[in-house]
């Protein structure tokens, strides 16, 4: 008796490791297979079948169709592991160009910082410019979360604030191609690489808040002068990264929020994982438990001093915008 339930559970646990990789198999035949749709279509109905005839036979105790299934899924995984991410593609105009930077002393000469102006999500001036930075003049650095698939999950995005009114935000984002949009299922199935963008917060904030319709909230962090360098000399490291060695995005663990997590804790080691980095919606929360906000109250008030979304739609294109989101 004993034996026969061994049995069953093991056949369990192999027919549910067997449809995980049949369904990991369907997603990487979908978003990968260099067809058109109808091409996709049937070979995800074929390799479906087969799987669903393995699995069938497997609790029959039928050896060769799971054997020639497992044979196809090694097939599957060798041709997965030659698909490498690229530089070299047609990219949506927002994220065609790369930042890199040059240090000399306390100042940053960044190469591409884009500076668009947008009138809509398809009409915009594009404008990339050089800009120098003197991180002797680093004075702030703020958190913004853009909200635009439910509360869980946020876009993040680091900016940092200069004595003279200027400041710069670092994004880390899908590198679209031209037409194509973010499919957060295909995020696992190495669809997108990952690009660094520099940008004016007058256009990297005001499209999410004022074309595209999220909601944002900007939190000033907690952070000694130091310290603020050394982030920000992370962001040039990992556009410099980058641009050297394509990287792919990753939906659950190479996401815009990770990765900067991963940025923060070369700065400083001991900081705690936590499943809000995953749900990037709940990062605030996390940020305030560490003691890493700045301002006075409890949670809700900061949270609700932070919502700048209605200040970001009123500023429109003002050349201070900056000022009025803050305001």
């Amino acid at each position: 008796m004993t034996k026969h339930i061994l049995t069953i559970v093991a056949m369990l646990i192999a027919s549910l490791v067997m449809a995980a990789l049949a369904a990991w198999g369907a997603c990487a035949l979908w978003f990968q297979l260099p067809a058109g749709d109808l091409p996709r279509k049937l070979a995800l109905v074929v390799w479906t079948v087969i799987s669903v005839a393995a699995l069938v036979c497997l609790w029959r105790r039928s050896w060769p169709a799971p054997s020639a299934w497992l044979v196809l899924l090694i097939g599957l995984m060798a041709w997965w592991s030659t698909i490498q991410p690229s530089h070299d593609r047609l990219w949506a105009d927002d994220v065609a160009r790369m930042v890199t930077g040059r240090v000399d002393g306390s100042i940053v000469t960044l190469d591409q910082v884009r500076n668009f102006d947008w009138r809509s999500d398809t009409d915009y001036t594009v404008r990339w410019e050089p800009r120098q930075y003197d991180l002797n003049q680093l004075r702030s650095v703020d958190v913004a979360l853009s909200y635009w698939m439910g509360p869980a999950i946020a876009h993040t995005l680091v900016s940092f604030g200069f004595a003279d009114g200027r400041y710069l935000t670092f994004s880390i984002e899908i590198r679209k191609e031209r037409g194509e949009s973010f499919d957060a299922l295909a995020g696992f199935f190495k669809r997108y690489e990952t690009v660094l963008i520099a940008a004016d917060e007058r256009d990297i904030l005001r499209v999410r808040t004022n074309v595209r319709d999220e909601d944002m909230w900007l939190y000033r962090l907690k952070m000694p002068p130091e310290t603020m360098r050394s982030l920000f000399l992370a962001y040039l490291d990992e556009g410099e990264q980058l641009k050297r060695t394509p990287r792919f995005y990753n939906t659950l663990i190479g996401n815009c929020t990770t990765i900067i997590y991963e940025m923060a804790r070369r700065i400083q080691p001991g900081l705690p994982l936590d499943w809000r980095l995953l749900a990037s919606g709940y990062l605030d929360r996390y940020l305030y438990d560490l003691g890493a906000l700045q301002g006075q109250g409890d949670f809700d008030t900061l949270r609700q001093n932070a919502h700048i979304t209605a200040r970001a739609r009123a500023a429109g294109q003002a050349d201070d915008f900056s000022e009025r989101i803050r305001h």
